[in-house]
């Protein structure tokens, strides 16, 4: 009964008229290409990693953009992120970039204010895997909407306060939520610390789940974040200017995805799952008729998705096989119209 259920809402959602689309601007230089970047990051750095706790000050550095007209960038580093800030995850912690002043004219950085910056964690090789793994899942997300956060793979040399080498490794800038708002007209939610489901948009919350259930991630939440950080876990919300409906869940931080597994990565409490790579769909049952038209997109976007993978730089022939063949379950199964209908029952609602 609740597969017949599911058919006929669908069905009576299929027969609504498309909403308008929304017409996006091009990304600023630095989201504009997706060509790695070399880059050197000069700062305090011994002293963000000590502290990891409490309200920080951000410390001066600097950013250097190598190429045929090297710059010169004045920033403020911050620490950021919940699991990766800690000292017993991460040995080098996830990084905020403000700039002090107005990146030029001409400049990569043309139009930026302030980035997150994914590091590389702990200095194992393998770690590097990681990086590269979750850099794929923005790019894939990406390919699906504008509505995204774009990211900006680098090599990042990191050198201390005086000038010395610490080390070398890929990280990536994300873009910043303001500038998805912005590029896409629209505008950050400003509401209070939850939102209510009625808010959402069922056809942007429903391929935000959908992917999410794609690359194995149950760390998200659509309408609530952690005690005290407002709205919402691992996403910001989108909308017209002091639009309190129609909002646009956006997802980042993909680091507990199966797809990536790093060994710090745990499926939530609550959940008897033996590890993240156990999927699980956490959409809301109100999107389920949103669900099916999200599928039939992620099914003709495929090739395109499982290409990311072939196509990410560094990533080593193991971690590609592990990924395309994590992936191919995924969409093996949602392809399957009994299977999708299995997917559903542990929607939210």
């Amino acid at each position: 009964m609740r597969v017949k259920a599911i058919i006929v809402v669908i069905a009576a959602c299929l027969a609504m008229p498309a909403a308008p689309a929304r017409a996006a601007k091009p990304p600023e230089p630095l989201f504009a290409g997706d060509t790695l970047i070399h880059l050197t990051l000069k700062g305090p750095l011994a002293a963000l990693r000590k502290s990891r706790s409490g309200v920080q000050t951000p410390l001066p550095g600097a950013l250097s953009v190598q190429g045929s007209a090297p710059e010169i960038l004045p920033v403020a580093l911050s620490l950021r992120g919940i699991t990766r800030r800690k000292q017993d995850v991460c040995s080098f912690p996830p990084l905020r970039l403000a700039f002090a002043d107005k990146p030029p004219e001409g400049s990569l950085f043309k139009g930026q204010k302030r980035l997150k910056l994914v590091t590389h964690c702990q200095p194992a090789e393998g770690f590097q895997q990681y990086v590269l793994l979750e850099y794929a899942a923005y790019q894939m997300y990406a390919l699906l909407t504008p509505l995204s956060m774009r990211a900006r793979l680098a090599m990042i040399d990191y050198q201390d306060d005086t000038g010395r080498p610490v080390t070398t490794r890929l990280g990536f800038l994300i873009e910043d939520d303001s500038d998805v708002a912005r590029r896409n007209g629209l505008a950050r939610f400003k509401g209070s610390d939850r939102a209510r489901l009625d808010q959402l948009s069922g056809r942007d919350a429903a391929r935000f789940a959908l992917f999410e259930y794609l690359i194995g991630n149950l760390d998200w939440s659509m309408t609530a974040g952690p005690p005290g950080d407002g709205c919402c876990h691992n996403a910001k919300l989108l909308g017209a200017e002091d639009a309190t409906t129609g909002l646009v869940p956006v997802p980042y931080d993909f680091d507990f995805a199966g797809l990536v597994d790093p060994p710090y990565a745990t499926p939530p409490q609550g959940m008897s799952l033996a590890n993240v790579r156990v999927r699980r769909y956490r959409g809301y049952c109100a999107h389920n008729a949103q669900a099916q038209a999200a599928v039939a997109d992620l099914l003709a976007r495929r090739a395109a998705l499982l290409a990311v993978i072939d196509q990410t730089p560094q990533l080593t022939e193991k971690s590609r096989q592990t990924a395309a063949a994590y992936l191919g379950e995924a969409f093996d199964q949602i392809a399957n119209p009994q299977q999708f209908a299995k997917v559903l029952q542990t929607c939210l609602g």
